[in-house]
């Protein structure tokens, strides 16, 4: 028997992945006689970790969809930008969500060129409403990234394929 590859590895990574996301949602479905978060509006708040050391957040929701910008950084010296569409499963204060969407980075070094990337981004996690006005989330947020510029011209690395998972909270105030 061959010893398995570097690719096929990668490839079981992203399919035990996948499997525990579908598992986890189809667990968490609503059955009958359970309602869903109801109504349309806005909530407003702040994350730690995730796609930036500290982030403002604004999302858009619509039931059980919605529709999530973060704007945060690492280090105040660069800007990350992220878009996710989420789906929230089940009723009550706990509510599970996966969600995907695009991460966009921007870096300026003190000397070297400004440095760009493009990173899909797919959270996975749980929204608690212990509050009628009042949102703590707990998140995974599974990156890969599919486009790079380096602040360092002469580095030439092939892009690094592999997913990075980065865990966040946040908190979310409803407007």
């Amino acid at each position: 028997r061959m010893a398995p590859t570097r690719n096929s590895r990668s490839r079981d990574r992203v399919r035990s992945l996948l499997l525990a996301s579908l598992m986890t949602a189809a667990a968490t479905v609503p059955v009958c006689g359970q309602g869903s978060r109801a109504g349309t509006g806005m909530r407003v708040g702040v994350s730690f970790g995730g796609i930036a050391t500290f982030g403002l957040t604004a999302e858009y929701y619509d039931g059980n969809e919605s529709l999530d910008l973060t704007v945060g950084t690492w280090s105040f010296r660069d800007l990350s930008v992220a878009v996710v569409a989420r789906h929230y499963f089940g009723a009550g204060e706990a509510l599970p969500f996966v969600g995907g969407g695009l991460w966009l980075v921007a870096a300026r070094p003190e000397d070297g060129r400004a440095g760009f990337a493009t990173v899909l981004h797919a959270p996975l996690g749980v929204d608690l409403q212990p509050g009628h006005r009042h949102a703590v989330g707990l998140a995974l947020n599974v990156n890969r990234a599919i486009w790079v510029r380096r602040t360092d011209p002469d580095d030439d690395l092939p892009l690094n394929r592999r997913l990075v998972p980065l865990p966040g909270i946040y908190y979310r105030w409803t407007r």
